[in-house]
């Protein structure tokens, strides 16, 4: 009689073995054995199985309900508009980040939309779980149950016995299935749990969305093998050191939404609270303008920040000035420098130079390269910047500054938030499209620095 049973095949050449690998023993390719069903008869060859046939791409239907919406807006967002009923996401943070603390406060808030959810730790037990809930809820939803195991087998089964319509499972490195000798957090364990943790959300009767968390290494990359990626729909990641109150959440991988969407939180006492306002926290409020203060536009995802940048320039009493950017890479600070002494006539050699961004906001986009010169220029030339005064710009190797993307949409905003002038590069927008916002359309750094700063710099 023919006998059912799951192998691996090697998409390459074929070998077929009963376990996992990262690489084929046959014809050496990496990451190519996938799980395929097979129909196993002494007397005749393996033959693969499905019940599934192929469909007309029109006749496919979809529907916008699948997703499950949560009080979370800064969440939902990340995720495409909610999560996908049939999903499997991934969280990673470096230890102390709020990785749990998210998932419990998302239990309470699908548990509180009517929901059934249950989380799932094999970290923790259950004790110091609700040690936490006490902390950061006001009140205990009905809907939500726990389970302390580190048994990939009974988290389905209760999974399934609760009928839970949401699975948080913290973290995928601390579950083991039975039928493999390895230890919970091998590479064989970690993916044959995330197989499981798929099937139950995909192939059952019912279609479960799933959060399971996952490590970072030192790096700040998620540790186990790249196929936990690849075999997941979302990979989010909260980013944020755990003696700072700001928290990122991004995501890197998203099948349902696109990817560089961010929320930002604010880790409290109370949990983690959305910054719903973010230009209150990343704009400090003076009654007079300050020296080494500018301000940037960002723009992460679908959504523009306004973003405060702060330089201190001092004297350097050691051969070797220091270079500290706490949201910057030290080589594209030294970049930007070199580039202010070269093309701006700025002595810097013999200074320290240390810049930051007011809440710990992470820099990225070339538009900042701007903002950071002139407010490095100004805490050097000690002169403040006029008040309501924006920059927006790339600035090259050659001293030239480079329009940037989204440009009419990033003065627009800053025009609907009061701002009166904006330095950007030739030929950006068009005057006759504001009302209330002067446009500076200059060509080179040095150009900027001469009109900001004028008599100043001339002093220089």
């Amino acid at each position: 009689m023919a006998k059912v049973k799951k192998v691996y095949e090697c998409g390459e050449c074929g070998h077929r073995q009963a376990v996992w690998a990262g690489q084929c023993p046959s014809c050496k390719s990496w990451g190519s054995l996938r799980e395929v069903t097979v129909k196993e008869d002494k007397k005749k060859n393996q033959e693969i199985i499905s019940d599934k046939n192929a469909k007309k791409l029109d006749e496919i239907l979809t529907d916008k309900s699948l997703r499950i919406k949560s009080s979370y807006e800064e969440f939902d967002r990340v995720v495409g508009g909610g999560l996908v009923r049939d999903s499997v996401s991934i969280l990673t943070a470096r230890p102390g980040a709020g990785k749990s603390t998210l998932l419990l406060q998302l239990s309470k808030s699908y548990g509180d939309l009517g929901y059934k959810v249950i989380y799932i730790s094999g970290e923790e037990s259950e004790s110091q779980i609700k040690s936490r809930a006490d902390r950061i809820m006001d009140n205990l939803s009905d809907n939500i149950w726990i389970l302390s195991t580190n048994s990939m087998d009974l988290a389905i089964k209760e999974a399934q016995r609760v009928d839970a319509d949401i699975v948080f499972l913290d973290s995928i490195q601390t579950f083991s299935l039975i039928e493999f000798d390895n230890k919970a957090g091998s590479p064989t364990q970690t993916i044959e749990v995330a197989n499981k943790a798929v099937e139950l959300a995909k192939d059952g009767p019912k279609k479960r969305a799933l959060i399971m968390i996952g490590h970072m290494t030192k790096k700040g990359e998620m540790a186990g093998l790249r196929t936990l990626e690849h075999l997941v729909d979302t990979v989010m990641i909260l980013d944020g050191q755990s003696e700072e109150d700001l928290r990122v959440l991004t995501t890197s991988k998203n099948r349902f939404g696109r990817t560089g969407e961010i929320g930002l939180f604010s880790m409290r006492e109370e949990g983690l609270v959305e910054i719903k306002d973010p230009s209150l926290y990343f704009i400090t409020e003076r009654e007079k303008p300050v020296e080494g203060s500018a301000i940037a536009v960002v723009k992460e995802g679908s959504r523009l920040l306004e973003v405060e940048i702060e330089s201190l320039v001092s004297k350097s009493f050691t051969p070797y000035p220091q270079r500290i950017g706490d949201s910057l890479r030290r080589d594209d600070l030294n970049t930007l420098i070199s580039i202010l002494e070269e093309r701006a006539g700025l002595n810097l050699y013999d200074l320290n130079v240390i810049i930051k961004t007011t809440g710990g906001l992470k820099l990225s986009e070339p538009s900042v390269n701007l903002a950071i010169m002139v407010s490095i220029a100004s805490s050097m030339l000690k002169v403040p910047i006029k008040e309501k005064t924006v920059f927006i710009a790339e600035v090259g190797l050659t001293g030239e500054l480079k329009r940037v993307p989204s440009i009419r949409q990033r003065l627009k905003e800053i025009e609907r938030l009061g701002y009166k002038k904006a330095y950007v590069a030739r030929g950006s927008a068009k005057q006759e499209d504001f009302d209330s916002l002067e446009l500076v359309q200059l060509s080179s750094i040095g150009d900027i620095i001469r009109d900001v700063f004028k008599e100043n710099y001339k002093n220089l």
